[in-house]
């Protein structure tokens, strides 16, 4: 094996029991850090402060993660104009959290023989959001429902400025009207993956 000291200095190839010998003469631990490499590699270094750096590393980067949701607003064939513009400001504020976003148009009784309102709806959503986002999935039938799904438009800066209303704190008014109809959480996205923690070969005995 290939062998490295805690400084990252080569101490050259060889056998396992000599490279084991040195890291308890070095009161430390080997550990095998590149296992596909030929010959493999190790390192002789503190286990313990290795694994510590580690979770700590791990840690940050959750921290700094952002975790996409798909967001829901629901219309129905009759939403009024004053309804629909207040779930528009809302979707401009997930959008430019970085949230996905799903309209629903939702058809009750016989207001399923008028497809035509909810494809006009969802249009006209569409149209009001291009400088938002763009169509990840088009107007489509779930059900009883109309369904379109649009996601962040990452080449665009997003704004948090709703059309014909000057400037709206798009963060605020989530906080005032959260309690309003037709918005709820979906399933979140899917998070990385963790790297595998190596395994130490072996450990220094006290003397």
């Amino acid at each position: 094996m290939r062998v490295i000291d805690q400084h990252g200095g080569q101490l050259g190839v060889m056998l396992p029991q000599a490279a084991i010998k040195m890291a308890k003469e070095r009161d430390a631990d080997l550990v095998e850090i590149v296992p596909n490499a030929n010959p493999p590699v190790c390192k002789i270094i503190n286990f313990g402060k290795f694994k510590y750096e580690l979770a700590k590393k791990d840690k940050i980067q959750k921290k700094h993660q952002h975790v996409s949701l798909l967001k829901e607003l629901r219309f129905h064939s009759n939403t009024d104009t004053h309804d629909f513009d207040f779930k528009t400001r809302h979707a401009i504020q997930f959008l430019a959290d970085g949230h996905k976003v799903k309209a629903s148009v939702v058809f009750k009784g016989r207001e399923i023989t008028y497809k035509q309102k909810g494809e006009e709806m969802l249009a006209r959503l569409s149209e009001k959001l291009k400088d938002y986002a763009k169509v990840d999935q088009p107007a489509h039938m779930e059900g009883r429902s109309m369904i379109m799904i649009l996601t962040p438009e990452r080449k665009k800066k997003v704004e948090t400025k709703a059309d014909g209303e000057g400037k709206a704190d798009a963060k605020g008014t989530v906080k005032a009207e959260a309690a309003a109809e037709g918005t709820t959480d979906a399933k979140p996205g899917v998070a990385p993956g963790v790297q595998a923690e190596p395994k130490p070969v072996t450990k220094p005995q006290e003397a």
